[in-house]
């Protein structure tokens, strides 16, 4: 019995020390660049968020697989996910495209959601995702701010 107890606790101590072992990172910093039009499907709404991620770290980030939801005016509006992979250089940016979908229900609760007085100036955003890496190389991350949709009379995306 004390064997087996000395065999646990051995093991509970490398796991310990293997995680100071990996390497301290800092959070990516992601911002929404654009939308782009996608063609779209019966009651859905597509289109392409493009995303510009940097990595302040000393070394590249591998990543095989990207993630995204987005919520508008604090409800859920789009989701999608890409399979593309690639690395980002250490100290260094890309801008990724992921595709997403939008449900009719998505815009009618949007729709809903707006009060009378409500503008489609300066809608506050959130986008949540994660640029997929095995194990332990998920990277997850959040943007938020605002956004004006087209039509409306300050900005635009």
């Amino acid at each position: 019995m004390r064997r087996i107890h000395a065999i646990v606790l051995s093991l509970l101590l490398l796991s310990l020390s293997a995680c100071a072992l990996l390497p301290d990172r800092d959070p990516l910093n992601i911002n929404v660049v654009g939308f782009d039009p996608l063609p779209s499907q019966d009651m859905e709404v597509r289109f392409a968020v493009k995303i510009r991620v940097q990595n302040p770290n000393d070394t590249a980030i591998d990543y095989n697989g990207v993630a995204l939801d987005l919520s508008v005016n604090g409800q859920p509006l789009a989701s999608g996910v890409s399979d593309q992979s690639g690395s980002i250089a250490r100290f260094s940016e890309t801008v990724l495209s992921v595709p997403v979908s939008v449900s009719a229900f998505s815009v009618l609760r949007q729709t809903l959601g707006l009060s009378q007085t409500q503008t489609l100036n300066n809608l506050p955003y959130v986008l949540r995702g994660k640029l997929a890496g095995g194990l332990f190389g998920t990277k997850r991350f959040t943007d938020s701010g605002k956004l004006s949709l087209p039509g409306s009379t300050a900005g635009t995306w």
